[in-house]
């Protein structure tokens, strides 16, 4: 961790401290800290623009029309060096498409990695359904349009449980005994440390219900997924084998999706060989 990183997170430290968690323990859940690009639209300068919400459907001839809705472009060349720890293609784009609804036992989501020298074509961007259903064409109306503005900013944990793999009782951060606490202290301080936006590319996962990481959720429903024929395999039990790529706080966006999160998961070998059609997305949203 930088001397800056350290320096960003002195109200975290100081409202530890003044809630008596020993300083050892508040270090210990300090170096889990992760790096995170955080994106919102802006029109001022506060950041690079790295990609945009909506836009121009721009794909390969070859590859087929999403069965989701396009939600996001990254340009991976213009995210700030450092700006996350996932071994990301360092240049090309990343297309984000996601229905914002709670699915059973299915990824209600895709990412797709455009290479730089790729051919495209303009695509049309209601592909996604086929039978014009009103109700979905509203929805998307209301997705976000604009550019996209990146902040290197740092996460913690937002959770208190995790499932440990083949257990089904769940127990509280293991080798963090002031947990609770710190998960508290980090949701008082963070809008100090590192305000949130509307999307996040890498770090911890966030949704308006954290006791459980939502990572781990999306590993579990993706193991689901697997048993009952709806995705391919392998998938790992373990959430230590899995990551976020990014988040959407759809709920902030999108008509009547209110406190919504899409959650957009990968194994961290999958996203090493750069297969993003590994990638499961996951939605969050208690209506």
């Amino acid at each position: 961790m930088t001397s800056a990183i350290r320096d960003r997170f002195r109200p975290f430290r100081e409202e530890a401290e003044a809630r008596g968690v020993p300083a050892d323990d508040v270090e210990r859940w300090l170096a889990t800290a992760r790096p995170c690009a955080t994106l919102a639209l802006s029109d001022d300068d506060t950041g690079p623009v790295v990609g945009r919400f909506g836009g121009a459907l721009l794909l390969p001839a070859d590859t087929p029309d999403p069965g989701h809705p396009f939600v996001a472009s990254v340009d991976l060349a213009a995210l700030p060096a450092g700006a996350t720890d996932l071994p990301l293609p360092p240049d090309g784009r990343l297309l984000f498409f996601a229905l914002p609804e709670t699915g059973e036992c299915t990824s209600m989501g895709t990412v797709i990695h455009v290479p730089a020298d790729a051919a495209v074509m303009r695509r049309d961007r209601h592909a996604w359904n086929p039978t014009n259903i009103a109700e979905c064409d509203r929805m998307f109306a209301s997705y976000p349009e604009g550019p996209l503005r990146a902040r290197t900013d740092v996460s913690l944990p937002h959770h208190q449980f995790v499932v440990p793999p083949g257990e089904e009782e769940a127990v509280y951060l293991p080798g963090h005994p002031y947990c609770s606490e710190l998960v508290e202290i980090w949701a008082d301080t963070r809008n100090l440390i590192a305000p949130s936006a509307q999307m996040q590319i890498g770090g911890y996962a966030d949704e308006e219900i954290v006791e459980f990481d939502p990572v781990d959720v999306a590993a579990s429903v993706a193991a689901q997924a697997v048993g009952a024929g709806r995705w391919d395999g392998p998938v790992s039990a373990d959430v230590a084998d899995w990551v976020l790529l990014a988040d959407w706080y759809a709920g902030r966006d999108v008509e009547k999706r209110e406190g919504a999160t899409v959650h957009w998961v990968i194994q961290r070998e999958d996203l090493a060989a750069r297969r993003f059609e590994r990638v499961f997305t996951t939605v969050f949203w208690n209506p």
